[in-house]
C-alpha cells in the first residue's frame, strides 16, 4: 500500500481521484466536490470531514469558486495558468500552498487541509483549514500552582506553540517541524533560542529525533524513551510539563523543547536532578520563601525514599537506637502483630500503592469515596485486628503524603520504586542495607547523563556559579547570569551597567 502513494500526481483529475479513492478505501469521511467553473474548467474540492472548517470553506473557498464572474477570467488561459489565477488572484486563504508530489498530497490531506485539483495540470493546491475540535486553555493539572499563570497546554500542537511565543517575544525563537511514525505521521516540533542554545545540542536532539523508526507517536511518552541517554534508570532524565511559563524557562536557560502534537505534556532538554525539585512559583515569591519550600521538597523526598526503609532497620536490628519509651510503646503495638516489621512494612506500602492507583483509575464521582474507604476504614480496621501496628501506618501515611510535595511525578514515582528496594535491604542488613542502598544511588546517579551532560550539575560536577539556582534559589538582581551546565552561547542575563544604586548594589 506504500507504494501506491508514490509518486507525483497526474494531469488527469479522474485518475488522483481514483488512486485517492484506492488509498483510502470506502472512507465516508472523505469529501469530494466537484465543480465545473466554466465549459473547459473541472476541479474537485477534497477534504476530510471533521478535519476541516466546514463553514468558512462553504462561507469563503466554495463561494468565491462559484461566483459566475471568474468564468470570464479564465479564457484564453491553459491549465497551469487557471491554477495560479486560483491561487494568487481567486481562493480568499492566507494559508495557501502548491504541491504536486501525491504522498504529500495524502499527507496534507489527513492532516485537515483542504486539497483542490485542476483536471490538466499535476499539481494541487492547499488550503490550510483546520477545524477539529480543540479543549480550550484551561489550568494545568498536573503542575498547580499558588501564584503565576493559570494557563496549560492543550493537544494542539498550534496553541502550545503560540502560548510558548506570547512568552518570548523574540524573533530568534525558532520553531523546527518533523513528521514521525510511519502511521500516525505525527509532528513533532522543537522549539529554542538559536543566540543561546548549544548548536551542538540542536542537531543531537534533532539526530536523536531523525533516527526514530516506528509506526507511532501517540504521546510525547514515546519520543522520551526513544532519545532518552539511558533506559536502565528509574530516575528521569527528560523534563515534561504542561505549563507554558516552565517551558518558556527552560528555553531562555538554552534548554530545547519538543512538542508532540496530540498532547499538552512538552518535552525540555537537558535536563538536571535538582530541576525535579523546583517549581515555576519559585521564581514568582520572594527568594527567601523559595529557597524555603526547595529544602522542604528535598527534604520530602527523603522521607519518602527512607522512612519505611529506616523503620523496619530500628525496628529490627537497632533497637538501641530508639528511646526507652518509645521502644515500649512499640513492642506493646508489636504484641499482637503475626508479621516482622519487614512484612508489615512491604504489605503496607504495596496497599496504599494499590489504593493509590485504584484512585485514579475510580470515576471521579465514586473516587473520593473510595479514597476515604480506603485510608481510613481498611487502616484502621486492621490495626484493630491486629494485623499491623498503629506506628506503620503514620510512617506510611506520612511517606505518601511526602511524595506528594515533588513537583514532578516522574521523580515522585521513582521514589517510590526506589522505596521496595530500600524496604528490602534495610529488612535483610538494617542500617547496613540502608547504606548500601545509598550508595549505589549515589553511584547511579553520577553516572547519568541528559543529553550527555552530567545529571547531577552543578553538584557533580561542581560548579559554585550555577548554585545560586539549583538548592537554593538567590534573589533576582543576583541572577545575573544563565546556568552555566547547559553549555550556552549567551551566559549574560541582566545589564548590571543599568541597574546603578540599587538596593543590591548599595550592599555589596
Amino acid at each position: 500500500m506504500k507504494d501506491t502513494v508514490m509518486g507525483t500526481l497526474s494531469h488527469r483529475l479522474e485518475e488522483n481521484q481514483i488512486q485517492l479513492h484506492q488509498l483510502l478505501g470506502k472512507s465516508t469521511d472523505l469529501v469530494t466536490k466537484e465543480l465545473q467553473l466554466d465549459s473547459s474548467t473541472h476541479i474537485a474540492v477534497i477534504y476530510i470531514d471533521g478535519l476541516v472548517d466546514t463553514q468558512v470553506l462553504h462561507n469563503s473557498i466554495l463561494y468565491s469558486l462559484q461566483d459566475g464572474a471568474i468564468q470570464d477570467q479564465f479564457k484564453g488561459l491553459d491549465s497551469f495558468q487557471k491554477l495560479e489565477l486560483l491561487r494568487k488572484r481567486i481562493l480568499i486563504a492566507g494559508d495557501l500552498s502548491v504541491t504536486h508530489d501525491f504522498e504529500q498530497f495524502v499527507h496534507q490531506l489527513m492532516s485537515g487541509n483542504v486539497m483542490v485539483l485542476v483536471d490538466g495540470t499535476a499539481d494541487a493546491l492547499r488550503i490550510g483549514l483546520p477545524g477539529w475540535e480543540d479543549r480550550n486553555v484551561s489550568e494545568p493539572n498536573s503542575q498547580s500552582v499558588v501564584r503565576g499563570p493559570m494557563e496549560g497546554f492543550t493537544e494542539n500542537m498550534r496553541t502550545n506553540t503560540a502560548l510558548i511565543r506570547r512568552k518570548i517575544k523574540d524573533s530568534q525563537l525558532w520553531l523546527e517541524t518533523f513528521q514521525i511514525g510511519k502511521v500516525t505521521q505525527t509532528s513533532v516540533s522543537i522549539m529554542y533560542l538559536t543566540h543561546i542554545a548549544s548548536p551542538d545540542l540542536v542537531q543531537e536532539v534533532k539526530r536523536r529525533l531523525a533516527k526514530i523508526d516506528t509506526d507511532s507517536i501517540l504521546e510525547s511518552g514515546y519520543i522520551e524513551e526513544f532519545i532518552q541517554d539511558k533506559a536502565a534508570t528509574p530516575f528521569p532524565t527528560i523534563y515534561n510539563s504542561d505549563r507554558p511559563d516552565t517551558i518558556a524557562a527552560g528555553i531562555l536557560e538554552g534548554k530545547v523543547a519538543i512538542l508532540v502534537d496530540g498532547t499538552p505534556f512538552v518535552l525540555l532538554v537537558p535536563t538536571f536532578f535538582v530541576s525535579f525539585f523546583q517549581s515555576s512559583e519559585d521564581y514568582y515569591q520572594r527568594s527567601d520563601i523559595s529557597t524555603l519550600l526547595r529544602f522542604i521538597r528535598f527534604l520530602s523526598f527523603f522521607i519518602t525514599l527512607f522512612a519505611p526503609s529506616f523503620y523496619v532497620a530500628v525496628t529490627t536490628y537497632h533497637q538501641e537506637m530508639i528511646p526507652t519509651n518509645l521502644v515500649i510503646s512499640l513492642a506493646a503495638q508489636r504484641e499482637s502483630v503475626p508479621f516482622p516489621a519487614f512484612v508489615e512494612a512491604l504489605l503496607m506500602e504495596l496497599t496504599y500503592e494499590i489504593l493509590r492507583e485504584a484512585g485514579v483509575r475510580i470515576p471521579k464521582n465514586v473516587g473520593q469515596a473510595i479514597s476515604i474507604v480506603g485510608t481510613l476504614v481498611i487502616g484502621q480496621a486492621a490495626v484493630s485486628a491486629g494485623l499491623i501496628s498503629s506506628a506503620i501506618v503514620i510512617i506510611v501515611s506520612i511517606t505518601a503524603i511526602s511524595s506528594f510535595v515533588i513537583p514532578e511525578s516522574g521523580m515522585a514515582i521513582a521514589a517510590r520504586m526506589i522505596r521496595f528496594a530500600l524496604i528490602g535491604l534495610a529488612g535483610f542488613m538494617g542500617l547496613y542495607g540502608i547504606l548500601f542502598g545509598v550508595f549505589l544511588i549515589i553511584l547511579h546517579l553520577a553516572s547519568l547523563r541528559s543529553f550527555g551532560m552530567p545529571y547531577m550539575s552543578p553538584i557533580a560536577p561542581y560548579r559554585s556559579s550555577d548554585l545560586k539556582d539549583s538548592i537554593f534559589r538567590f534573589p533576582w538582581p543576583l541572577l545575573k547570569t544563565r546556568p552555566s551546565n547547559n553549555k550556552i552561547q549567551d551566559l549574560k542575563r541582566q545589564d548590571i551597567s543599568k541597574r546603578e544604586g540599587s538596593a543590591y548594589d548599595r550592599e555589596k
